[in-house]
């Protein structure tokens, strides 16, 4: 018998037109007279993060356990910020790759005309960042071999990410590389349109798209598992 086509889960219309009213009235009276709509388009949501998981799990190895706990509460953190606003105006969610060996995370966004298929490196710790521009430093031919491919800059266009306006400290300005050297991040994203976002193809685009990163996340987690030598730590 002829296998079974994967059945991809869509995202409906209501749910992009919930984040469009919720972002017109983001207040609690308004979410709390619409928590149940809010809770059906997050089933949505959910089951589009579910088949992400299944599928990266085909070809990866991921900690998170589930599509639900890979999506972001709805409710922002406004202690610190002079934006009060209570809720997101978009819905988020991410997958964790499993043990140490496996470095960058999986990232999804879901935004009335800015939503994106991201991955990358977000806030690299001292030591790690450190470890990166050494390696940068003495061999960027791998990683400039990764994304100077035709498929990458089709997918993803170039590397994105914060960077710094001078050469790191350390590091000399003039070095062959210092465009790499100077990034604080190491982001990947592709941006899709609320009528891909929409489509019945959007899932496994989402999911070919996370496959796309694995050669950029392979030659981190190997410069991140590795000492000074090329060796395991």
């Amino acid at each position: 018998m002829p296998r079974k086509a994967h059945q991809w889960p869509v995202i409906p219309g209501s749910s992009l037109e919930f984040l469009t009213r919720l972002k017109e009235h983001n207040d609690r009276d308004w979410f709390n007279a619409h928590k149940e709509q809010f809770l059906e388009e997050q089933a949505h949501i959910e089951a589009f993060a579910g088949a992400l998981l299944e599928q990266l799990n085909g070809h990866d190895q991921i900690e998170t356990p589930s599509g639900k706990s890979a999506l972001q509460r709805i409710y922002r953190d406004t202690r610190f910020s002079k934006d009060k606003t209570p809720y997101k105006a978009h819905w988020g969610g991410g997958f964790r790759r499993a043990t140490r060996y496996r470095r960058g995370g999986y990232y999804f966004h879901i935004e009335p005309g800015n939503s994106f298929i991201g991955g990358g490196f977000w806030g690299p710790d001292n030591a790690d960042l450190k470890r990166i521009r050494e390696e940068l430093a003495f061999d960027p031919a791998p990683v400039k071999k990764i994304l100077n491919s035709r498929n990458f800059k089709a997918v993803f266009g170039a590397l994105q990410g914060e960077q710094l306006k001078k050469a790191p400290q350390g590091f000399d300005p003039a070095h062959e590389a210092i465009d790499l050297l100077r990034y604080k991040q190491f982001l990947l994203r592709r941006p899709f349109t609320d009528a891909e976002v929409l489509s019945s193809s959007f899932a496994e685009e989402a999911s070919l798209t996370f496959r796309h990163m694995r050669p950029f996340f392979d030659y981190m987690s190997e410069v991140l598992s590795a000492d000074a030598n090329g060796l395991l730590q």
